[in-house]
């Protein structure tokens, strides 16, 4: 079970990078804020952040989750 949930989780960070990487490059008002600020907009920021910590979680529980099975 814990190996799914964080296969979901590893899923679901990546795409939410993908998607705030996308955004950064290509949306408007992202490009718009870079003009003026020099940054990405938050909600930018908050799809990439978001996605790399559920993508580092699942990882995490994936690989705990290799071990975990072990019978003595």
């Amino acid at each position: 079970m814990q190996k799914v949930l964080g296969l979901g989780f590893l899923v679901g960070g990546v795409i939410l990078l993908v998607i705030g990487i996308n955004r950064s490059e290509t949306g408007v008002m992202d490009q718009i804020s870079n003009l003026f600020s020099g940054s990405p907009t938050d909600e930018t920021v908050w799809f990439i952040v978001g996605g790399a910590a559920a993508a580092v979680l699942g990882l995490g529980l994936v690989l705990i989750g290799k071990g975990g099975g072990k019978k003595h």
